[in-house]
């Protein structure tokens, strides 16, 4: 009697084992880059570990976030470029823990495809760990999940999980936020992570290719210009919290910009009031305004407009926690200052320079 013909495999449907532990040793040693004390051990094992103690904590309370990238994975796929993605990933987590005063201790991500291409996963994981470089986190980990038939050709999608500490009773916002405090504004590195969907049928109006002459950005194709990685403020931000004792709290403009984020961080009795006209509007906004024909409110209210963080700070204290954001390569601009609560939490006054 003949052998029956052998039965199915698992990369008969659509899952490589053999390419997902490929991928794993050529990422050990982007994940070993990011070591810090408290994290120093390899990724494969069944969890990452982390020592609070090693990392000079006494009392701490452990802060954690988790985001996502949106849409921008989409350019990114198109557009072929994926070494940066991973940036963005990690800046939309540990710039929503540093605005709480929280140090990024370690980060996790989750990468899913309908088929893994090796290369491509490197290229992201490259991304991640610079991410953790800048942020000062450690990559303790990650899960990469091959789905055929969940995804189409050539897409993926990507998750993040970023968890910081700070030792009790120095979390933000302060309880002192009072009126005539100073409303000082980071500047953004362009779009961040946020407004992706407006963004790619902006450009579908304009019919301009990824591949196409950036017209806001010289040298720069439209791809690279919209894939400029989100700002990461991390090592600032925490500067300026050791050396000064001055910020009262952060806002990361994110989804919703200036009026749904900045009433996040303050008492219901105070408002926002922002100069708009202070504000240096980067050309990607004009260019995103003038051809989506996108009304300045609806532009608030999608993108980050040129502010990637605002800070609330004392106004005697205003002047010193900007030279040290400036010391540590942030473009500063006050623009604004808190006031008795109004209408809404957020007040403009002037326009925004569309």
């Amino acid at each position: 009697m003949q052998d029956k013909k052998n039965g199915l495999t698992y990369a008969d449907a659509g899952v490589d084992i053999d390419a997902g532990n490929l991928m794993v040793e050529k990422i050990k040693p982007l994940v070993r880059a990011t070591q810090r004390p408290g994290a120093d051990g390899e990724i494969g094992g069944f969890g990452g570990l982390f020592d609070l103690k090693a990392a000079g904590f006494t009392d701490p309370v452990l802060v954690a976030a988790n985001d996502g990238v949106g849409t921008k994975l989409k350019i990114a796929i198109e557009a072929g470029k994926h070494d940066t993605i991973g940036i963005d990933l990690v800046a939309m987590c540990v710039n929503d823990l540093v605005v709480q005063g929280a140090e990024p201790l370690f980060f996790l991500d989750y990468f899913a495809t309908g088929k893994l291409d090796p290369e491509q996963g490197v290229d992201i994981v490259k991304g991640i760990a610079d991410g953790c470089r800048q942020a000062g986190c450690a990559l303790i980990g990650g899960e990469t999940a091959e789905m055929p038939g969940m995804y189409r050709q050539g897409d993926y999608d990507l998750a993040g999980f970023a968890v910081g500490a700070a030792e009790r009773g120095q979390l933000l916002p302060t309880d002192d936020i009072s009126e005539g405090d100073v409303l000082l504004g980071l500047a953004s590195s362009g779009v961040h992570s946020n407004g992706f969907s407006l963004v790619r049928r902006i450009v579908e109006a304009s019919g301009l290719g990824w591949g196409e002459k950036a017209p806001f950005a010289e040298g720069k194709t439209l791809g690279e210009a919209l894939l400029e990685p989100t700002r990461i403020y991390v090592r600032s931000i925490l500067k300026a919290i050791r050396s000064t004792h001055g910020i009262k709290a952060l806002a990361h403009i994110t989804g919703g910009g200036f009026r749904d984020n900045i009433p996040r961080v303050l008492p219901k009795d105070f408002s926002a009031e922002l100069d708009l006209e202070s504000i240096d509007v980067p050309p990607v906004f004009s260019w995103l305004a003038k051809i989506g024909d996108v009304a300045p409110e609806e532009m608030m209210r999608t993108f980050n407009c040129g502010i990637g963080m605002v800070i609330v700070v004392a106004s005697g204290q205003a002047a010193q926690v900007a030279a040290v954001l400036q010391e540590a390569g942030e473009s500063v601009t006050p623009i604004g200052r808190i006031v008795p609560r109004r209408d809404t939490g957020v007040i403009y006054r002037g326009a925004i320079g569309l």
